[in-house]
């Protein structure tokens, strides 16, 4: 019975799964360290040269639309079914391949293992940003360039180098395409600017935020200075470090990055942030006088969210915190007619009492909101608690608009009603 001769590049395999067979079920136990160690550097070499060669195949496969025979609508998707590979990882490794062809000084040194398919990818996307106008001749010095330089570094590495790689081979165009490309960046990084944050209804807030790298460093940084060892054990024993025998509590780092967060967030002073809502930045605790002195009664925020009075307590001293005891009168809030404009303090008490704007079936938080005087001040009207509201831009317009008419329940509510 006559066979198929295999075609060489398939011959190959076969001895390769020959080969491998043949130490199919030898122990590794009895290898010396020389020994484990080169085998393992041999074995990412080999793996290499195997990328190399899957890659010339798929460039082939491609050409005799493979993906054909299942009526796959790409190669990737067909390779991604075939070789039980995700389609994520199918799609790399043919865009590998794609570029691979574009620069042959890369495949080639994949094709002796002196690359690791990571350090290929790098290269090849790092060629593929050069400007589209550079002479074949400089792209193929970046490319040989980069090439020499994975002989020491890995691919993060290699993608710094990458980014630099024209001041090195074209030094005379390097710094004007570097700014427009940082320039492009940094409008890039302003759009992309985005915070979002929820509550769990578990007494916790989850979020995800998209900043530009330097802020995002700039975090990065200040989390890690409270992250610090040094710094937890300040905390734990004074400033004058009297236990030092103590010893940092060791967490995962997303869990210690985490408290360092809630303790870079709880010492913002809100004297140096902007005002909103006619007070600074401040979350205002409302709590009894008991709660304050050690009871168990929970306090309310100015959105309404309950924390427990030990919480309450300890936030009561921090920066960005201001307790609202009740049954206090440590602050005068009716001014009368010697100020138009609500004070701070009034404004507060506004939050603490309407939590957010008054009109019938608005959810405008505190810091969104105006406040109002019932009685127009320009009519003699005081500024007084008791005559004062809180109400968001829009429903403060529109109580001012002679087309609508509002009335005030006794639930302090505002309703409005189109004058016919």
């Amino acid at each position: 019975m006559a066979t198929t001769a295999l075609h060489p590049i398939g011959d190959a395999v076969a001895r390769v799964h020959a080969a491998l067979d043949e130490v199919a079920e030898t122990p590794a136990w009895s290898m010396g360290q020389a020994d484990a160690a080169e085998v393992l550097v041999q074995i990412a070499r080999a793996e290499a040269r195997l990328v190399e060669l899957r890659s010339r195949a798929l460039v082939q496969a491609e050409a005799v639309a493979v993906q054909e025979r299942n009526a796959s609508p790409s190669l990737a998707v067909w390779h991604a079914y075939a070789t039980r590979s995700t389609k994520r990882e199918s799609f790399r490794e043919v865009r590998l391949a794609t570029g691979l062809i574009r620069y042959g000084v890369v495949r080639e040194a994949l094709g002796r293992g002196d690359l690791v398919a990571e350090q290929a990818s790098v290269i090849v996307n790092a060629l593929d940003a050069l400007p589209d106008d550079l002479e074949p001749g400089v792209l193929e010095q970046a490319a040989k360039a980069l090439v020499a330089y994975a002989e020491v570094h890995d691919a993060k590495a290699l993608r710094i180098l990458g980014r630099r790689i024209l001041e090195v081979v074209a030094s005379e165009v390097a710094e004007a395409w570097e700014a427009e490309q940082l320039a492009r960046q940094d409008r890039e990084a302003e759009r992309a600017v985005a915070f979002r944050i929820r509550e769990d209804d578990q007494g916790r807030c989850k979020g995800s935020f998209t900043v530009p790298a330097l802020v995002g460093q700039m975090l990065e940084r200040a989390l890690l200075a409270f992250a610090a060892p040094k710094h937890q054990i300040a905390n734990r024993t004074g400033q004058d470090g009297q236990d030092e025998t103590a010893m940092p509590v060791r967490r995962p780092t997303a869990q210690r990055l985490g408290a360092a967060f809630v303790e870079l967030i709880e010492r913002l002073d809100p004297t140096t942030l902007p005002r909103a809502g006619g007070v600074n930045a401040t979350v205002v605790v409302t709590m009894t006088a008991a709660s304050l002195a050690g009871g168990l009664a929970a306090a309310t925020l100015d959105t309404g969210a309950r924390v427990s009075a030990a919480t309450a307590r300890r936030l009561a001293c921090e920066a960005g915190i201001l307790p609202v005891v009740l049954g206090g009168t440590s602050r005068p809030l009716d001014v009368g007619r010697a100020r138009r404009l609500f004070t701070t303090a009034q404004r507060i008490a506004l939050a603490v009492r309407d939590r957010g704007c008054t009109a019938q079936g608005c959810d405008a938080p505190p810091a969104r909101c105006h406040a109002h005087h019932d009685d127009p001040w320009s009519r003699g009207g005081r500024t007084d608690l008791a005559r004062g509201r809180l109400l968001c831009p829009f429903h403060h317009r529109r109580i001012h608009d002679p087309e609508y008419e509002a009335d005030i329940g006794a639930d302090n509510q505002v309703r409005f009603h189109r004058r016919t």
